[in-house]
């Protein structure tokens, strides 16, 4: 009788553990057919949000923006990109960051399949505190909210929409070539826009060296910003980034001995 009972408790144990791995492998496959990243690629689970978005001709998101990247549409980061409210920008240390956003939740605005899309954010979405949290003040503290472009709202939900319930989690950024160091500044003020930057996206430190100083730490001036205050003119320029993730890179000698202010020289790229 007990053996009986052992036999028929291993069985239903090998049965539920059919059935479980069974779905898992069933959801990996329904989230490959998604496009959803998989757990590789993801440096956070999924969170709840909300999403508006800004029409492209009157978005500063796509026009500059509080990142300092510029003109969007003739950079590398395109038209999928987004604003933040202050709890998702962190006072510029998400600048560059990738986030993968879907619609969910809402029948009437949400796309058929909850579709994913993934922009990067340039911007910051600044609160209201003259509106209501959930009536116009969609950016202030501490609501976490993207104020996305129009080309990247409509991948996931009816551009008819006024706002959404999205849900949204940390990617790597998937950026063609190296990182790209545009310098700026004066005889005593030194400053380096970074752009184009794989893996995690945001950047943590930044140091420099010319060929006569030794490392010098950059502080974030504003966005994707960094400066120091030295005179690096004549020297051939190395830059060291640090990742929001801890992983730094060092390239070496990436402006050349003759370098001058506005120039843009590309290093060296995290593992993608």
């Amino acid at each position: 009788m007990g053996f009986l009972l052992l036999k028929r408790s291993r069985s239903s144990s090998f049965l539920l553990l059919f059935f479980l791995c069974w779905a898992a492998e069933a959801e990996a496959e329904a989230d490959a057919e998604a496009g959803i990243s998989n757990t590789r690629e993801s440096l956070e689970e999924w969170r709840s949000a909300t999403a508006t978005y800004t029409k492209e001709t009157q978005s500063p998101s796509l026009i500059g923006g509080a990142c300092g990247f510029g003109d969007l549409e003739r950079s590398i980061y395109g038209v999928n990109t987004a604003g933040l409210s202050s709890e998702l920008f962190r006072k510029g240390s998400s600048c560059g960051g990738c986030f993968e956003l879907r619609c969910v939740n809402h029948i009437r605005w949400c796309l058929s399949g909850s579709p994913s899309v993934v922009v990067t954010a340039t911007d910051f979405c600044a609160p209201n505190y003259g509106l209501p949290n959930d009536y116009g003040g969609w950016c202030n503290f501490p609501r976490e909210h993207f104020e996305m472009s129009e080309a990247a709202f409509v991948q996931i939900a009816k551009g008819r929409a006024d706002i959404i319930p999205v849900q949204y989690r940390r990617v790597k950024c998937k950026r063609n070539g190296g990182m790209r160091f545009t310098v700026t500044g004066s005889s005593y003020f030194h400053q380096v826009l970074i752009t184009n930057v794989g893996s995690d996206g945001a950047i943590t430190a930044v140091k420099v060296k010319g060929s006569r100083t030794g490392w010098i730490p950059m502080g974030r001036n504003w966005g994707q910003n960094w400066q120091c205050n030295a005179d690096l003119r004549g020297q051939p320029l190395s830059f060291e980034v640090t990742s929001s993730g801890r992983s730094t890179i060092t390239s070496y000698n990436v402006a050349p001995l003759n370098w001058w202010f506005g120039q843009t020289f590309e290093g060296k790229q995290f593992l993608q």
